[in-house]
């Protein structure tokens, strides 16, 4: 059986994606914030991939996420950022320290959360990192990844300009070339290809489901209908990140 046809078969077919490699770290963004994470290791020969929420979420929007891009030869790292609350029963650690630190950060100040992220994986792994981005996050790691060289790739979950500069995503992807994969509901489709469309890199993936969808990372819950066929695409462009 190919690697391809495997992957639709565990897909479909129920396989389980339960881990018990779910560790609690935290590190500092350049602010002094600390920054709250679940690590979720595999083999350090592995690629990594950063896992960043959606608004309102925490990192518990990647509790059944991470363990099955486990499952499949990725490191994973969930992290919190400043701006977010709860999820799956998983609070955000990370914007209760801003609040209490009286900072009232917004969506574009959590930029500082993920190159912190990326700095501490890279560090880590010394190897490239890839990041996975939902909503607002999905904005940011585009504009994270565009000029970055410790970023390998990005997959972004319903990117949209949800700042107060209305063109900050952009301006931030001029002359991308780093492997880009996205998608979003079918209702946000449109305007995904609206925001993508300058950019011209050798491996661009654009998914539109055939279902309604989901906003966000929300597509890869087992709850989502039609979250099977997000998987497939979505591994599909991670497999040939790991060929890179």
């Amino acid at each position: 059986m190919s690697r391809h046809l495997l992957l639709i078969f565990l897909l479909l077919s129920g396989f389980s994606f339960t881990t018990s490699a779910q560790l609690p770290i935290t590190f500092q963004a350049e602010d002094g914030l600390v920054i709250s994470a679940d690590w979720y290791p595999v083999n350090d020969d592995d690629p990594v991939i950063l896992l960043c929420h959606q608004n309102r979420f925490s990192r518990g929007e990647f509790r059944e996420i991470a363990p099955r891009l486990n499952k499949f030869g990725f490191n994973c790292l969930a992290i919190d950022q400043r701006v977010g609350d709860e999820i799956n029963g998983v609070k955000n650690e990370t914007a209760e320290r801003a609040i209490k630190k009286g900072l009232k950060p917004s969506f574009a100040d959590a930029e500082a959360d993920i190159v912190a992220a990326v700095n501490y994986l890279y560090a880590k792994y010394n190897k490239e990192i890839i990041i996975v981005g939902s909503s607002y996050s999905a904005s940011l790691a585009l504009k994270v990844a565009n000029n970055n060289p410790k970023v390998l790739g990005v997959a972004v979950f319903s990117p949209g300009e949800y700042f107060k500069d209305h063109d900050l995503v952009k301006n931030s992807v001029n002359g991308m070339q780093k492997p880009l994969f996205a998608t979003s509901s079918k209702d946000e489709s449109g305007a995904v290809v609206e925001l993508l469309k300058d950019i011209n890199s050798r491996i661009k993936v654009q998914y539109i489901p055939k279902s309604e969808g989901q906003h966000g990372c929300k597509a890869l819950w087992t709850s989502s209908d039609g979250n099977e066929e997000y998987w497939i695409v979505l591994m599909n462009y991670l497999a040939h990140l790991k060929n890179l």
